[in-house]
């Protein structure tokens, strides 16, 4: 249901007419979350006038088109009218809502719905007391990861071994399409339209990375319940927790030893120059190597939450008026290099680099780390009640783990709020404890206990 629709007076008039039915309904039934799910949205978008809401759109589109030429010469200054224009529309927005203690909370709230910006930032607060020290110390590890590098990593070759993994995994060709993009994404028309891709590198491999990232994406619309499909509650939960499924194939399968135990033979015979002779033992000290970089989706496992971090932070002070935007660059540099250790070269590579602030996207990006952490709390229960599950993973078997998210994530669709999704799944709300945790396990006592 789109937010206009939603907000029409007829759909009020309904939702009034079903109060007493509601009442007597059981909220977790698929007809009291509906009415629930649908008043929700109803009251939200109703606030909000038609025309900001136009405006909203049709300078997301415009700016759009500005940032894209920008990022290409690499000139802040071309791109800060519109970014300034687009912060005002959101404050805009937000007055909509009457008096609220965090103006955030209402943008947060677009895509992590019943989720407040003072949980977010307790979440993070702990994450980044223990991840910052833990990106210093390992920075300078030497690593050897010169094979995954260099050119030899032949286009058709990905293709090849991309298909092969993500048929592997469970993907239907009737049903299905894995394709080549400048920036991967996942996306389709209902749960038998899942349209994946990838962006293809021939220096590196990361594009088998990617596709493993896209393919938990399309996993999860495909197994999203077909009996409440086009239904307000038939869609997936929330930004977080469909990203809590990306990230939980990239790198809890994707860079574990167990499935590299499998299938690294079938990489080794793929590109025979670049990987004969590399042990799988180096392999995956490569392909897990920590190297804080510029680029947040080329950032690896470790450094990749300071990345989001720093941008959850800029968008609360841009929001409540404690940076401007004009200083965006510079404040963004200083925390790059306060984070990261790194030196941010051009505006290109540093504030430009991502499409969200230009398409309008505020609030968005705290929902990649929320996955990220809610991704190991769902992977350490199903391991509880899949205990041989990374055996099956070491022989090339995947349909217990889809079966699983099928059963207790991706059954639920919209019915629930992310973090009730996450507790009925897991029998906990978000705890950063288990992300850090995995991280001291598999990286060493770096991050204090």
């Amino acid at each position: 249901m789109s937010l206009i629709s939603a907000a029409s007076s007829e759909i009020g008039r309904l939702l009034d007419d079903l109060r007493s039915v509601e009442e007597s309904l059981d909220p977790a039934s698929d007809d009291g979350a509906l009415i629930r799910v649908t008043r929700r949205d109803y009251e939200k978008a109703s606030k909000v006038p038609t025309e900001l809401r136009a405006e909203m759109t049709r300078t997301a589109t415009e700016a759009r088109t500005i940032w894209v030429r920008a990022r290409a010469e690499s000139d802040f200054e071309q791109f800060r009218p519109a970014l300034e224009r687009t912060y005002e529309l959101r404050n805009q927005y937000v007055e909509c809502f009457g008096d609220v203690d965090e103006p955030y909370d209402i943008l947060l709230d677009d895509f992590e719905p019943e989720t407040t910006t003072a949980d977010v930032r307790e979440t993070f607060a702990e994450l980044k007391a223990e991840l910052v020290p833990l990106i210093a110390e390992l920075r300078d590890q030497e690593v050897d990861d010169s094979f995954l590098r260099g050119g030899t990593f032949p286009i058709d070759a990905q293709e090849r071994l991309a298909k092969e993994v993500v048929t592997l995994f469970g993907f239907r060709p009737d049903t299905w399409r894995l394709d080549p993009t400048e920036h991967p994404f996942a996306s389709g028309a209902g749960v038998d339209d899942i349209r994946i891709t990838t962006h293809y590198d021939p220096e590196t491999m990361k594009s088998f990375f990617s596709t493993m990232h896209e393919y938990g994406h399309g996993l999860y619309s495909h197994q999203l319940p077909r009996h409440l499909e086009r239904l307000p509650i038939g869609g997936p939960c929330s930004l977080g927790i469909h990203e809590s499924q990306s990230r939980m194939w990239e790198n809890l399968v994707g860079r574990s030893p167990a499935f590299w135990q499998f299938f690294y033979p079938r990489a080794q015979a793929t590109f025979p120059e670049q990987l004969r002779g590399v042990e799988l033992d180096r392999f995956l000290a490569g392909i897990n190597r920590v190297n804080p970089s510029l680029i947040r989706i080329k950032a690896d496992e470790v450094t990749y939450g300071m990345h989001v971090i720093l941008r959850f932070e800029l968008e609360q002070d841009l929001v409540n008026g404690r940076v401007a935007v004009r200083d965006l660059p510079q404040v963004w540099n200083e925390k790059m290099d306060e984070y990261l250790g790194v030196e941010v070269p051009n505006d290109a590579q540093g504030v430009l680099q991502d499409t969200h602030w230009a398409s309008g996207s505020i609030g968005y990006f705290s929902t990649y780390l929320l996955g990220t952490v809610m991704s190991v709390q769902i992977w350490e229960k199903m391991l509880e009640d899949v205990p041989d599950l990374e055996e099956q993973i070491e022989r090339g078997e995947f349909s217990a783990m889809r079966e699983w998210l099928g059963e207790h994530v991706h059954s639920l669709g919209r019915k629930f709020s992310p973090q009730e999704t996450l507790r009925r799944a897991t029998g906990s709300t978000i705890d950063p404890k288990p992300y850090l945790a995995y991280l001291r396990a598999k990286y060493g006592a770096g991050v204090a206990a």
